[in-house]
């Protein structure tokens, strides 16, 4: 072969290696990363923490390529995430990109939201939250995010067929429905585009006859039914509803499994711990449980973390962090009451 030939081989090759489909991991984590008061997150974040090293290592031994975080608490700098990804970069896990905005976590509503006579607790903010920005979300990736479209200003009353409870119409004008954030995040892999429909859903619990947690948990995941990219995409976060034995509603769930391949993430360590105290009674698959609550009173474990592909992209493997036994059990145990949950898609996807 001439050198012009080999030459055209060589670059056909390159070329070729360069579009040619990989596994990308996706995961979602809520890694227990809020404190109780502005700034203390940052705080811990620079100086020697064990929960913080064990959350570090969790992330550093699955190595997701793009990761949602909840639970995070956000500031306006984005200081607590810049000193967290320094702290994962000398753990050998680089995330050269970032996404964070303010969350309606902690958002002053200004008015008395749940009725109790008092305005100004964290039960009147637009989503629980001490202060704003406690419990907020992240994310983390090795690819170029953006655009990214923010729902999080979305009005409850807004969504068709809500199951917003009757509220004050000063409440109903100002109500958001996102606990959290909805975000729909365009990440460029590959030279392909993939949306991470990003979101935190509120617990179904905490609150009285009237379900008004519940059915806003309900309605958060609803809100994504209609607007689901026609782009590949992967939903993924806390949506705090298990099919099988949580409280809550789960209409919107079975609604959106119809759009989206279930992977059925599993671990042995989950397995394992489902035979003890209340989780023993339960009716899902303990494999599949995210979250690790005590065993001696309900709700027991729960599968409440998700990351969901588009119908038609090839998963090629998923998985739940949650080793049975040995030193990363701990690691596990130590970094937060969440398991990460991780799936691995073929991308870029066959061309339809």
């Amino acid at each position: 072969m001439g050198l012009r030939a080999l030459a055209g081989a060589v670059l056909l090759a390159a070329l070729g290696s360069a579009t040619a489909a990989a596994p990308l991991r996706i995961a979602t984590f809520s890694p227990d990363l809020s404190r109780d008061g502005p700034g203390l997150l940052l705080r811990d974040l620079g100086r020697k923490d064990a929960q913080i090293d064990a959350v570090v290592r969790v992330i550093a031994e699955t190595r997701p390529d793009i990761l949602l975080l909840t639970g995070f608490d956000w500031d306006l700098d984005g200081l607590a995430l810049a000193a967290f990804r320094a702290r994962l970069s000398a753990a050998g896990a680089d995330y050269p990109h970032s996404f964070s905005a303010r969350p309606n976590a902690g958002m002053p509503s200004g008015l008395d939201l749940d009725g109790n006579g008092r305005a100004g607790t964290a039960n009147d903010r637009q989503g629980f939250g001490r202060f704003s920005g406690q419990g907020g979300m992240a994310i983390l990736s090795r690819h170029p995010i953006g655009p990214v479209l923010d729902h999080s200003a979305f009005l409850w009353r807004d969504l068709p067929g809500n199951l917003m409870p009757p509220a004050a119409p000063e409440v109903a004008a100002v109500q958001r429905l996102s606990s959290a954030a909805h975000w729909d995040a365009t990440l460029t892999v590959a030279g392909k585009p993939l949306h991470l429909l990003a979101m935190a859903a509120s617990p179904p619990v905490f609150d009285g006859p009237e379900d008004r947690n519940g059915r806003r948990n309900h309605d958060e995941l609803a809100f994504w039914l209609d607007r689901l990219p026609g782009a590949p995409f992967v939903l993924a976060g806390k949506l705090n509803i298990d099919a099988a034995d949580s409280e809550g509603r789960p209409d919107a769930l079975a609604r959106m499994m119809a759009r989206v391949t279930d992977s059925l993430p599993a671990s042995e360590g989950g397995r394992a711990a489902g035979s003890a105290g209340v989780n023993a009674a339960q009716k899902g698959d303990p494999a599949l449980d995210t979250g690790d609550w005590p065993d001696d009173k309900p709700p027991g474990n729960l599968r409440v973390d998700y990351v969901l592909p588009q119908k038609g992209l090839k998963v090629l493997g998923s998985g739940v962090f949650w080793p049975p036994t040995g030193e990363l059990a701990q690691v596990a145990l130590a970094a937060s009451s969440h398991r990460l949950v991780w799936v691995d898609i073929d991308w870029p996807p066959a061309e339809r």
